[in-house]
């Protein structure tokens, strides 16, 4: 049985495990440094600034979209996809799909302009799958990133 719903506080021991075997698929291992305290009190706390939908398989989250608001000043509001994750056993079941269509219906319910996201370039299972979608692939910017 599979349920696409909103993630609640308790999710989030079980997200960052599923976002540590996301960075260990982009051989960024190390590179997860939140801890659960900042991350709960960043999603839950009285100010969230991301939110997420889980694939909750039998009572056991296989799968993730965390988002957040981003503002353009040519389109206004606009969902960011930070991470979509769906576990290796359970890539190919549709998970994905199920995760990414009630994004779009959330986006459009929030009256947001649209997605966006980063995907890897080599990372050509996540391409192909975003290719299903009328998805724009941009090469002409460049990812600029300050870190503290």
């Amino acid at each position: 049985m599979i349920n696409i719903r909103k993630a609640i506080a308790s999710d989030c021991p079980r997200l960052l495990e599923l976002i540590q075997e996301l960075a260990d698929y982009e051989q960024a291992s190390d590179q997860v440094t939140v801890t659960l305290n900042h991350f709960l009190a960043s999603g839950f706390g009285e100010h969230p600034v991301w939110w997420a939908l889980v694939a909750d398989v039998d009572g056991r989250i296989e799968g993730f979209a965390l988002y957040y608001i981003r503002y353009s000043t040519w389109k206004g509001q606009r969902m960011y996809l930070e991470d979509l994750l769906v576990t290796q056993a359970m890539r190919g079941k549709g998970l994905g799909k199920l995760l990414l269509d009630q994004l779009i219906v959330e986006a459009k319910e929030k009256g947001f302009s649209g997605i966006s996201w980063q995907v890897l370039d080599w990372n050509e299972p996540a391409i192909n799958f975003y290719k299903k979608y009328p998805t724009v692939f941009d090469d002409e910017w460049i990812n600029c990133t300050i870190n503290f």
